[in-house]
């Protein structure tokens, strides 16, 4: 498949995605999130029955697929993320692998847990500019206990060219409000 028709092949998936996305400011149903697990929680995203975090409207990516200890996210890099030497600027490549191994270690968690990042290590392979329309970054579970996950990612281009890699190390705790 030439790098048109992955580009192409991307932008219909997020067309599809974001046609099935509430909007970001909707008002919260009353579902529990504390009583889905991690997985449940992402699938009512999908399904529009819960609204995805505003910071992918701000930051402009959305999650692709989820699945268990899997989660790809596509973004557009734009020019108003761009660092002072005209380039995207790191926290944009931060913000889109962490979102995205996080979302990897959160696909396994049991209702009633919770996550949050201890460490985030990134390494920037090559600049980005809005000459690429868009990216992917995709979070796979290394290893997920009972108190500690780890994940890796990386950001790819429709070419195949890798722009950043991470790895990441979770803490998972249970919900004050389910003990």
């Amino acid at each position: 498949m030439d790098d048109i028709d992955v580009l192409e092949q991307w932008r219909r998936e997020e067309h599809a995605v974001r046609a099935r996305l509430r909007p970001a400011d909707a008002p919260r149903p009353s579902l529990r999130i504390a009583g889905l697990s991690g997985m449940e929680t992402l699938q009512a995203i999908f399904a529009g029955e819960l609204p995805p975090p505003p910071m992918g409207e701000t930051l402009d990516f959305i999650p692709i697929h989820m699945a268990p200890g899997l989660a790809v996210f596509q973004g557009r890099p734009q020019r108003r993320h761009y660092n002072p030497l005209g380039t995207v600027h790191g926290g944009w490549f931060a913000t889109l692998l962490d979102s995205a191994v996080g979302c990897a270690v959160h696909t396994t968690l049991p209702a009633g847990h919770g996550y949050t990042t201890l460490e985030l290590k990134i390494n920037m392979i090559r600049a980005l500019t809005d000459k690429v329309p868009l990216v992917r970054a995709e979070g796979k579970v290394i290893h997920a206990g009972r108190q500690v996950a780890t994940a890796e990612g990386r950001i790819v281009g429709p070419d195949g060219k890798l722009y950043a890699h991470a790895t990441t190390t979770c803490m998972v705790f249970e919900h004050p409000s389910s003990a």
